[in-house]
């Protein structure tokens, strides 16, 4: 394979480019380094089978440049700063939504015909099937991010049928794991070594959500990859269990031995356009032999452990 990774540098990016290396493919990867670090790729750049480009996607030509050779996309690029979704709302839309269409043009220009890419279960909206299946009815849109990787998605199908590409489209729970640099674990962690007494939260606190583990999510795209041959193969990713965030803080105060004192921001919901409750049905990708190692308990301490490591990367963010 001579792949090319969108968002090389980034959290699920980078763990993605070092999995393909040590598969034996060659690797591009291409980042703006706008909120993904060079760090994560001080492995991969000391092998001569990868090689890093800093760009934009926004900037077509740049794209297609760089994709020369290319015959599989891993395109893991997107603005995942969902809370602050209607302060920005155009973000989402050039950020998810345009550079979409960019590394599509790419690809033909380039001859790659095969696009793995990274979703969202958020497409689902306020889903009343649980745990949500592929085949889902989607609801009205609440969350912009959702939105703007739905009408990815739709780009994706219809280049596949128009221009004969093979598309993989994974919709994620939350990720977690090893160069974690944004989220709940992140804020909490961060809220309490400032003070250790007390944790500010958004919602209730009895918001439902799954996650998994950066590992098991790559495990899984790479064997859609090998093992799928539809033009369009469509899976939700994620663990058969979810939790509250209370379960949450529980496990992060426990492992840095603290008690804090909860103070609620109330609200079912931690910001405009969160699901409450998100849990998707994996039965599709389960089929093809893959299941999770980690659990959500185990990913969250992970996460902790990784961040309790690499305190740069809370001065970072």
């Amino acid at each position: 394979m001579r792949a090319f990774v969108t968002g090389a540098a980034g959290f699920i990016g980078s763990n993605l480019v070092d999995r393909l290396l040590a598969e034996g493919h060659d690797v591009t990867g291409f980042d703006n380094l706008s909120t993904g670090f060079r760090r994560f790729l001080e492995g991969a750049r000391a092998l001569p089978r990868f090689r890093l480009v800093e760009g934009d996607l926004l900037d077509l030509d740049a794209v297609t440049r760089a994709m020369a050779g290319a015959d599989f996309v891993f395109h893991l690029a997107a603005n995942a700063d969902v809370r602050f979704g209607p302060d920005h709302p155009r973000r989402d839309l050039e950020q998810n939504t345009i550079v979409t269409w960019n590394v599509l043009e790419a690809m033909r220009a380039a001859g790659a015909r095969r696009i793995a890419f990274s979703s969202t279960g958020s497409v689902y909206g306020e889903a009343e099937t649980f745990p949500t299946p592929e085949t889902a009815p989607f609801p009205v849109q609440t969350s912009l991010y959702g939105a703007s990787k739905l009408a990815a998605e739709g780009l994706i199908s219809a280049y596949a049928t128009a221009f004969g590409f093979q598309a993989y489209i994974f919709r994620f729970v939350s990720i977690l794991g090893e160069r974690y640099t944004h989220g709940h674990v992140l804020d909490f962690y961060r809220q309490l070594r400032q003070h250790p007494g007390r944790l500010d939260v958004l919602g209730n606190g009895r918001q439902r959500k799954s996650y998994l583990y950066v590992q098991d999510c790559v495990s899984a795209m790479l064997l859609a990859a090998e093992r799928c041959t539809g033009a369009v193969n469509i899976f939700n990713l994620g663990t058969d269990e979810y939790c509250a965030v209370k379960d949450s803080i529980g496990w992060i105060g426990g492992n840095m031995g603290l008690q804090p004192e909860l103070r609620y921001a109330g609200g079912e919901r931690g910001w405009v356009g969160d699901s409450p409750f998100i849990f998707l049905d994996c039965a599709r990708v389960r089929a093809l032999g893959w299941k999770p190692e980690l659990t959500i308990q185990q990913g969250i301490i992970r996460t902790l452990e990784f961040l309790q490591a690499n305190a740069w990367v809370l001065e970072a963010r």
